[in-house]
């Protein structure tokens, strides 16, 4: 979801504010799912949650207008955003001088992470648009050496499946793919009302935060396969669903014998996506 709606400097609605300020507004737009963030308090709140994070840079996704940057600079430590909305591009270089030359005009989706900081670490942060968070989190995933923190605004619903456990309707693919590499916090709801236009649904603000894996323990493409093969089909048995991934060869009737295969997909924990994995790769042999 995303951006922003920032203010004149005393960060109040005033009454004798110019009116060209008010016309020069960004107009959201419907094809990038911009939902303007008006509630100054909720932009705090999301910028202080990279301070879980310190000494490291901050690159915001989305700035759309500002809301959330405004909070983000006075941090003490550097800052850069990308906007794929050239409307929103030229507002930031004309509102937001300091911030001119960490203006990044592309797709954050398309973009080398390695280049933005040198190779160094950074926080990733935003209020993401809806469409494409999950596509974030991916490219996080792919890139973790670089982001050990994750936090910003998305869909309730995507949020609670991130932060779902086993055994829990909303645990999925995305539970279990973020949750092997990140810690996951449900920080706090956000209501449709503190937004221009106002979406369908429910807000909430996540942080993820890198654990200790280094390696899982098996091929994690393969990982990544088995993960998401079970879980488009988690009414079905795994005795069902994995039979997809072997259209080559069948797998032995001694695989399909185990216990585990009488389970569905939200019943597993990582470590069992891990196993699992292990005994699909044997039997691929």
């Amino acid at each position: 979801m995303a951006i922003s709606h920032p203010l004149p400097p005393n960060n109040k609605l005033i009454s004798h504010t110019p009116y060209f300020y008010i016309m020069r507004q960004v107009r959201p737009k419907k094809n990038l799912g911009q939902h303007f963030l008006t509630d100054l308090d909720i932009a705090r709140r999301i910028a202080d949650t990279v301070d879980a994070c310190p000494g490291i840079p901050v690159l915001e996704v989305g700035p759309g207008m500002g809301v959330l940057t405004q909070y983000l600079m006075p941090k003490d430590r550097e800052v850069k955003v990308v906007e794929i909305d050239r409307e929103s591009v030229a507002w930031l270089n004309e509102h937001f001088p300091k911030l001119r030359d960490h203006i990044i005009g592309e797709d954050f989706l398309r973009m080398d992470l390695e280049r933005l900081f040198d190779g160094r670490q950074f926080v990733l942060t935003g209020n993401y648009p809806y469409d494409i968070s999950t596509q974030i989190f991916f490219k996080m995933i792919d890139n973790r050496h670089l982001i050990p923190c994750c936090t910003g605004m998305i869909q309730r619903e995507v949020a609670l499946r991130i932060a779902s456990e086993p055994g829990t309707k909303a645990y999925g693919i995305l539970s279990v793919l973020i949750q092997a590499w990140y810690d996951v916090e449900y920080l706090f709801t956000v209501d449709e009302t503190v937004f221009n236009p106002p979406p369908k649904v429910k807000s909430a603000v996540i942080r993820m935060t890198r654990n200790s894996v280094t390696h899982l323990g098996c091929d994690e493409a393969l990982f990544r396969r088995v993960v998401k093969t079970v879980f488009n089909q988690r009414r079905k048995m795994l005795r069902v669903s994995l039979r997809q991934l072997f259209t080559e060869r069948p797998a032995s009737a001694a695989f399909y014998a185990d216990d585990m295969m009488t389970r569905r997909p939200e019943q597993l924990t990582i470590a069992e996506f891990v196993a699992l994995t292990n005994r699909v790769a044997e039997e691929m042999k």
